[in-house]
C-alpha cells in the first residue's frame, strides 16, 4: 500500500505521507476503522484500496461525529479502469451495516478527477473550504448512483 502510495506522490497526483507508518496508522490500525478494502488484479498486484473510518470528536477533517471518513487511492496504472467504483460498492455496504447514515469525501479543491469520481459514486458537495471540497454521500438518498 506504501508503495502504492509512493508512486501517486511521484506522479503528482498525492501530497500527503506515504510510508508505511502512516499506512499501518491511518489505514490498516485505525482505531476508528470500519474497513479498508483492497483491489487486486490476478497476479496479485495492488490496484488501489479504499478505506472507511468513523468521524470522531477533533477529527482532522472537520467531518461532523458520527459519519464516516472515506478515502480512495488508486494506481496510477489502474485510473480509469473501474477499480474506485468496485472499491465503493464494497465500502458503501460496510458503511450501511455500521450503521453511518452520511459518508464524508475530503477533497483538495484542485482534484478534479476525484471530485468527479465521488460524485459519480453519489456524493454531493456540501462544504468547501479553503483547501477542500467536501463531498457528502447520504444512506437516505440512494439512488442507484454508486
Amino acid at each position: 500500500m506504501s508503495e502504492m502510495l509512493q508512486r501517486l506522490v511521484a506522479a503528482g497526483k498525492r501530497t500527503a505521507r506515504a510510508d508505511v507508518d502512516f499506512v499501518r496508522e491511518h489505514y490498516i490500525g485505525h482505531p476508528v476503522g470500519i474497513r479498508c478494502s483492497l483491489a487486486e488484479d490476478d497476479d496479485g498486484n495492488l490496484l488501489g484500496f479504499q478505506s472507511l473510518i468513523r468521524a470522531t470528536d477533533g477529527n482532522p477533517y472537520d467531518t461532523p461525529t458520527g459519519w464516516g471518513i472515506v478515502g480512495t487511492h488508486v494506481s496510477p496504472d489502474a485510473a480509469r479502469t473501474g477499480v474506485g467504483s468496485q472499491l465503493f460498492e464494497v465500502t458503501r455496504q460496510a458503511a450501511i451495516e455500521a450503521g453511518l447514515e452520511k459518508i464524508e469525501a475530503f477533497i483538495g479543491i484542485g482534484n478534479e478527477v476525484a471530485q468527479a469520481y465521488y460524485e459519480r459514486m453519489g456524493f454531493r458537495t456540501y462544504r468547501t473550504t479553503e483547501t477542500a471540497v467536501c463531498k457528502c454521500w447520504s444512506a437516505d438518498a440512494l439512488d442507484g448512483a454508486g
